[in-house]
């Protein structure tokens, strides 16, 4: 048995049914096999969970974006963690390579919930004993758990993608002021200028184009997003920079929702190119302007890395 395959023995991957084809890219980066884990329902919706293989003293992995259907994603990544726990794992790692009910992370008026910490709360009692998320929507979710969380980042991903792209006086955008510093990152990962979107929100997913803070008249533009639901404000963004004068517009995000009028609203706008991750399984949502990413490769790194106690922040050096 070689060193590696040593070190590796005692690594175990679980999935549920949210992105196993991502689960498994990440087993073949670490040439590993995923774990022996049956994910069923009973006939009245209830989830039935059997682990079928020893996991005592191990360092198991769960790899369950809280994706659509949230709920349902939700209750086997649960689940699943009071399984292991109870098969005695010596360690439990959340793998989220997206996080539902993030956007709920503080009281913007009275008598709301703060989703994101409930989440958190519920994760920790379940048994996990450290998170491994992607591109948070908020970096403070983080102090949400007490336990150890590690935030990877798609931009990387995104940046090399277009530094090997043909493209010409190039200009990064955000689309509104919450996600300049998204934007900041990206534009000095490829060494283009950033401007910035400054609009309005009078209500959840409804956004209103105010204003444009920067050079992008006759400009190849490249809006970016942390996630993409609903599109109403990638399109609209799209739409005013064309509408004052910029040559055209890409738009690029980590997590793809893509929920409701999505892949229409994107059809019709002028996005030429929209450039994504497989955080999010795509499932039927087809559309020819979409190009996917594979983030296998840095999760698999991040899970190495945790596994042999080696720093996870070099990945970003």
């Amino acid at each position: 048995m070689t060193t590696m395959k040593k070190e590796l023995r005692n690594l175990k991957l679980f999935t549920g049914n949210a992105n196993p084809e991502l689960a498994q890219e990440i087993a073949e980066y670490l040439g590993v096999k995923l774990g022996a884990a049956k994910v069923q329902h009973f006939s009245d919706g209830e989830i039935s969970l059997i682990i079928d293989e020893s996991v005592r003293g191990s360092d198991a992995y769960i790899i369950q974006p809280t994706c659509t259907p949230v709920n349902d994603n939700l209750m086997e990544l649960l689940i699943m963690i009071d399984a292991l726990r109870r098969a005695s794992a010596k360690r439990i790692t959340a793998v989220l390579p997206y996080y539902g009910y993030a956007r709920q992370d503080r009281k913007s008026r009275g008598r709301e919930p703060i989703t994101a910490k409930l989440v958190a709360n519920l994760i920790t009692k379940a048994g996990a004993r450290r998170v491994l998320a992607m591109d948070l929507h908020a970096q403070q979710i983080q102090g949400f758990f007490d336990i150890p969380v590690d935030n990877l980042f798609g931009l990387p991903i995104l940046a090399e993608y277009y530094k090997h792209k043909e493209t010409e006086n190039l200009v990064v955008v955000s689309p509104d002021m919450g996600g300049v510093a998204r934007a900041r990152n990206l534009a000095a990962q490829i060494g283009v200028p950033l401007a910035i979107i400054d609009k309005r929100r009078p209500r959840p997913n409804v956004s209103e184009i105010m204003n444009i803070i920067g050079d992008i008249e006759g400009k190849e533009v490249i809006l970016v997003d942390d996630m993409i639901d609903t599109a109403g404000t990638i399109t609209n963004g799209a739409q005013a920079l064309m509408d004052r004068g910029a040559k055209c517009v890409d738009a690029c995000c980590t997590h793809a929702v893509l929920s409701g009028p999505a892949i229409e609203r994107i059809e019709k706008s002028p996005i030429q190119e929209l450039v994504t991750t497989n955080t999010i399984p795509m499932g039927d949502k087809k559309c020819d302007k979409i190009k996917v990413l594979s983030v296998a490769p840095i999760i698999g790194e991040a899970i190495l890395r945790i596994h042999l106690d080696n720093s996870v922040s070099e990945l970003f050096e």
